[in-house]
């Protein structure tokens, strides 16, 4: 399985547009390779570079979204995915733009291909929804982009 942006390549920069410096909308994503016996798919976007000054945990949601249907093989520029919105670190339900407020930051876009839907409501944390993945990943990929605010 396969997680890839039009945006930018692996380890690449995020373009600014996709930040809170520009139209703080996601970055186009395409999936491919998804296991056919998957039943649904989780995406979850997240920042372990937050200072713990921040941040205990060092840890800053960006996006979470569970429940995405299996077939789905594209999530356009600025759009919420098909599925179930989960809650980012700011207590939203979409996408949180790439606002780095110290240096550089790697964002991880990670998609799970699991073998259940999950039984959580709209609004589950991060947390949450790993807790429920436990034991039904088939397959995960990973993407991750690189970000530093130009104007401090």
């Amino acid at each position: 399985m396969e997680i890839t942006s039009s945006a930018f390549t692996e380890g690449g920069k995020i373009p600014s547009k996709f930040s809170c410096e520009g139209e703080s909308i996601n970055p186009e994503l395409q999936f491919s390779n998804v296991p056919s016996e998957a039943v649904s798919l989780a995406l979850i976007m997240d920042d372990p570079d937050v200072p713990e000054s921040i941040r205990k945990d060092r840890m800053f949601d960006h996006w979470v979204v569970f429940n995405i249907p299996p077939s789905t093989k594209t999530i356009a520029e600025n759009s919420q995915p098909q599925g179930t919105p989960g809650q980012n670190t700011k207590g939203g339900l979409v996408y949180f733009p790439p606002c780095p407020p110290d240096r550089e930051h790697r964002y991880f876009f990670k998609l799970y291909a699991l073998g259940k839907m999950l039984d959580l409501k709209a609004g589950a944390t991060k947390k949450e929804v790993e807790k429920a993945m436990q034991g039904h990943i088939i397959a995960e990929a990973q993407l991750m982009g690189r970000y530093e605010k130009r104007h401090k």
